[in-house]
C-alpha cells in the first residue's frame, strides 16, 4: 500500500501543477459563464421577420393571414392577375419577398387541399409550413361546416378540453411534468458522471502514453508492479479530478453569492426573510407552485446524492480501467481510436435509454436491466432513484458494478503489464486477446 500511496501522490502532484490543468481549472467557470450569457443574448434577439405575398383567388384567407403578422413573419395580400403572379415571381428572385403563397380558385374548397402552392427560392422551415397548414386547414374546415349547413357556432361550443387530474393511491393530489423533473435532475448527475469518465479517464491514457513514450515507464516498472502502476494512476487522477470539481463549486458558490450582492439580494444560511417578505411571497406563488417545491422536497434527495457519489467512484474506476489498459497497449493518441468506440457506446447507449424508456417506464423492464448491467447502471440508475427505486434493486446494481471494476482491473491488468514495454507495434484484438491469456 505505501508504493500505491507513493504512485498515486505522484501522479496527483504531476497532474495538478500541469500548467493546462491550473488555467482550464480557473477559465473553465468563466467560459461557462460567458457561454451563458451569451446564449441567453441569443434567445433575446428577434428574429428577422419574413415578407410573404399571398395571391389569394378565393378571398377567403386575407384575414386569417393577417391575423398571423406578429407571429414572425409580414403576410401582404395582393390581388393579382396571371401576369402579376409572374412577375412577382420574379421579384421573389430579386429577393423583394421571401416566398408567395398561390391559392387558386376552385368550384369545391376541398379541392384547396391539394392545389395550394408556396413559392421560395429558399425551403423554409418546418415550424413555418406548420403554421401556414394550420391557418389554411382551419379556415377550410370551417368552409366546409358551412358548405355542408352546419352550425359552426355550436360546434365550437360542442368541444371540450379534458383536464386529468392526478392523483396518487395514498389520495394526494399529483402533478403534471414532474416526471420530466425528475429525469432532468438524474439526467444532470449522469451526465456529470459520464463527462468525468470521458474526460479524466483521456487523461489516464494520455499519461500512460507519455510516460511509455519517453521511456520513462521502463525505470518505473523495475521498482513497482504494474498491477500497481495501474491502480495509483487511476486513483491519482480521479483525485486530481475531484479536486478540479470542488475548486469549481467554491468558484461557483462565491460567483453566485457576488452576483447577489451587486445585485442587493441577501442569499445563503445566514439569510434573514422579514415577515412582510415572506408573506408577499406566499402571495406570488400560486397553489400550484407551492405543489412543485413540495413535490421537490419529497424527493430521494440522500438517495441521489449517496448514489450519485457511490455510482460516480464505481463508473469511473471501473471505466479508467478501460483506458489504462488501452493507453499500455498502444503507442499514440491516434491507434486508440478503434479501442475507445466499443468504451464509449455503452455510455452514449445508457444516455439514450435514460431519456428514452427511464422518463416514460422508469420501472420497466428495459430501465431495470440496464441499471444494473455495469457498464450502463451509473448513468441509468442515476436516472431512475429519483422515481423511487427499491433498495434491493439498488444493492444489487452496485455489487454488481463494483465486482465488474475489480473483474475488469483483473483482466485490464494483464493487457497493462504486457503492454506497457511494447513499442513500435500497433495491437489487433486477437493480440489483446492472447495478452489476456498469458
Amino acid at each position: 500500500m505505501s508504493i500505491i500511496s507513493l504512485i498515486i501522490k505522484r501522479e496527483f502532484i504531476a497532474k495538478v501543477r500541469n500548467k493546462s490543468f491550473v488555467v482550464m481549472t480557473f477559465l473553465s467557470p468563466l467560459l461557462f459563464v460567458a457561454i451563458a450569457v451569451f446564449i441567453g443574448y441569443l434567445s433575446t434577439m428577434k428574429a428577422e421577420t419574413k415578407r410573404i405575398a399571398i395571391h389569394d383567388e378565393t378571398g377567403f384567407f386575407a384575414a386569417d393571414f393577417l391575423k398571423e403578422n406578429k407571429k414572425g413573419a409580414e403576410f401582404k395580400y395582393l390581388n393579382l392577375s396571371e401576369i402579376d403572379v409572374k412577375a412577382l415571381k420574379d421579384s421573389i428572385t430579386k429577393e423583394n419577398f421571401s416566398g408567395l403563397i398561390v391559392i387558386p380558385k376552385t368550384n369545391k374548397t376541398k379541392d384547396l387541399e391539394s392545389k395550394i402552392e408556396f413559392i421560395s427560392n429558399n425551403s423554409p422551415s418546418i415550424s413555418f409550413i406548420e403554421g401556414t397548414q394550420k391557418i389554411i386547414g382551419t379556415k377550410i374546415t370551417k368552409l366546409n361546416l358551412e358548405e355542408a349547413k352546419l352550425d359552426t357556432l355550436k360546434i365550437q361550443k360542442a368541444q371540450s378540453e379534458v383536464n386529468i387530474h392526478l392523483v396518487k393511491a395514498s389520495g394526494e393530489e399529483s402533478l403534471k411534468g414532474l416526471n420530466e423533473i425528475k429525469i432532468a435532475i438524474g439526467g444532470a448527475f449522469g451526465y456529470l458522471i459520464m463527462m468525468f469518465i470521458i474526460i479524466y479517464g483521456n487523461m489516464v491514457m494520455r499519461s500512460v502514453i507519455e510516460e511509455k513514450t519517453n521511456r520513462i515507464v521502463e525505470i518505473i516498472i523495475s521498482s513497482v508492479k504494474p498491477f500497481q502502476l495501474m491502480i495509483g494512476k487511476i486513483v491519482g487522477t480521479s483525485l486530481a479530478g475531484i479536486l478540479q470539481f470542488i475548486i469549481w463549486a467554491i468558484i461557483g458558490l462565491g460567483l453566485m453569492f457576488a452576483a447577489s450582492t451587486f445585485f442587493g439580494v441577501n442569499v445563503g444560511p445566514t439569510a434573514r426573510i422579514s415577515p412582510e417578505l415572506m408573506q408577499s411571497a406566499q402571495h406570488e406563488f400560486s397553489g400550484t407552485a407551492q405543489m412543485y417545491i413540495t413535490e421537490l422536497w419529497n424527493l430521494p434527495i440522500a438517495s441521489i446524492i449517496i448514489g450519485f457519489v457511490i455510482y460516480f467512484i464505481g463508473g469511473y474506476f471501473l471505466y479508467s480501467s478501460f483506458y489504462a489498459a488501452i493507453g499500455a497497449a498502444v503507442d499514440n493518441q491516434t491507434d486508440s481510436q478503434q479501442f475507445l468506440l466499443p468504451i464509449l457506446m455503452p455510455l452514449i447507449l445508457s444516455v439514450y435509454i435514460g431519456f428514452f424508456t427511464v422518463v416514460n417506464d422508469p420501472h420497466g423492464t428495459v430501465a431495470v436491466v440496464f441499471s444494473m448491467i455495469p457498464l450502463t447502471s451509473p448513468i441509468v440508475m442515476l436516472m431512475r432513484i429519483p422515481f423511487g427505486v427499491p433498495w434491493w434493486q439498488i444493492a444489487i446494481s452496485v455489487s454488481l458494478l463494483f465486482a465488474a471494476f475489480f473483474l475488469v482491473v483483473w483482466f485490464a491488468a494483464k493487457i497493462y503489464r504486457v503492454g506497457i514495454l511494447m513499442y513500435g507495434k500497433k495491437p489487433t484484438w486477437k493480440e489483446l486477446y492472447k495478452w489476456l491469456k498469458y
